[in-house]
């Protein structure tokens, strides 16, 4: 178990491919690290009073991007990890306002995984309701791979136990903001 300590007021924040565990593991990691867990998910899904599938079924994928950019300047700078939806990372206005904000992990999962991951579950992605929605999710894998490789760091999150991810995310947040090893208690 993680002591919480008292890290720069910057956000820790959580980019990858849907079913890479941004949600999963950074609640894990804002449990064990003591910060208050945001997903820019649920802030849109605040905004609109719909669920995801709901927003970009009635407004479209551009209205849904245009929204989560506003969520994400709307995000103010402090102690908190952020889980960010699956394709934030392709607007550069979007990598601007998470170097604002914080420092960015690439949470990182083979196509296999995810694709078994996401078969498993029951939340409905929109960009992959579709009968070839696996050979949609290689292609958005192969598009958005050099945007996730923006980030800071990258953790490979296959076959990992949460805990296990999210104390490594821990581990490499901590190193990055106290790169001589000095920890505040």
């Amino acid at each position: 178990m993680f002591r919480p300590f008292l890290y720069m007021n910057k956000a820790w924040i959580l980019v990858g491919m849907m079913g890479s565990g941004k949600s999963t593991v950074g609640k894990a990691v804002a449990e064990a690290s003591g910060r208050e867990f945001v997903d820019t998910d649920v802030l849109l899904q605040n905004r609109f009073g719909r669920s995801i599938p709901q927003i970009f079924g009635l407004y479209g994928e551009d209205t849904f991007r245009a929204h989560e950019t506003s969520v994400l300047k709307s995000v103010t700078v402090r102690n908190c990890v952020l889980s960010t939806g699956g394709g934030i990372v392709t607007r550069a206005e979007n990598w601007e306002e998470m170097r604002r904000i914080g420092i960015v992990a690439y949470l990182h999962a083979d196509w296999e995984t995810l694709a078994d991951r996401l078969e498993q579950s029951k939340r409905k992605r929109p960009l992959l309701d579709r009968p070839d929605w696996k050979e949609e999710l290689q292609r958005l894998m192969s598009e958005r791979e050099p945007q996730y490789r923006q980030a800071d760091f990258v953790i490979e999150v296959d076959q990992q136990d949460i805990t296990v991810a999210a104390e490594r995310v821990i581990e490499e947040f901590a190193r990055r903001e106290h790169p001589t090893g000095e920890e505040k208690a």
